[in-house]
């Protein structure tokens, strides 16, 4: 038997003797591997940065919607505007308000004969029943976005821990109410724009 460099003989041993010989070089064999095997570097530590940017994001279905005007009546769109707000805010924002609005109070639809007619903001009107206007009402107010008398606050969601990523969608009744303007003159169309924009607060 050999241990290290050394050899032992172990012939003249009585069995028992020469079977724990033969175990305790085994032992020291496999000692010795485990011993060169366990060699570990160095510890480096890589630092980890992530940033999640604030984003607030709005989308409407249908794009456009059409009315058949009735001469000092109402007329209702042809469709409800399925509105999607969407936003991933910081701990500091309260709220995000969604407001509908005209370039301007006089002229929300403009028509295309000579002279030009308008219809004036205050004859356009909206419903929201899962937000603010729960009735029709006209885009005449002041709101944070938009010009003066031209606007409608649509929805004030209120932001709490639990939906700060999040997002909503609401559908946008609307309609054309003529009542206060009944000469109103037949044109070929009568065309306007309705924007809508949130902000987080």
């Amino acid at each position: 038997m050999k241990i290290g460099t050394k050899s032992i003989s172990v012939t003249g041993l009585p069995t028992g003797v020469r079977g724990a010989c033969r175990l305790l070089a085994a032992l020291a064999f496999l000692a010795g591997r485990s011993a060169m095997a366990q060699l570990n570097s160095n510890t480096v530590t890589i630092t980890l940065n992530a940033t999640l940017a604030e984003s607030l994001s709005v989308s409407a279905t249908p794009s456009t919607v059409s009315f058949t005007l009735v001469a000092g009546g109402t007329a209702v769109g042809s469709a409800p505007v399925a509105i999607t707000t969407t936003w991933v805010l910081a701990s500091s924002r309260a709220n995000v308000v969604l407001d509908g609005y005209f370039a301007s109070s006089s002229a929300a639809l403009s028509g295309s004969s000579s002279p030009v007619v308008n219809i004036p903001s205050s004859e356009v009107y909206g419903l929201m029943s899962t937000g603010s206007p729960t009735t029709y009402t006209a885009f005449s107010a002041n709101t944070a976005l938009g010009p003066t008398g031209a606007g409608l606050l649509l929805f004030t969601q209120a932001l709490t821990s639990s939906n700060r990523n999040s997002n909503r969608t609401d559908n946008l009744s609307l309609e054309i109410n003529l009542t206060a303007q009944p000469q109103l003159p037949a044109a070929s169309n009568y065309t306007g724009s309705l924007f809508l924009q949130a902000q987080a607060l």
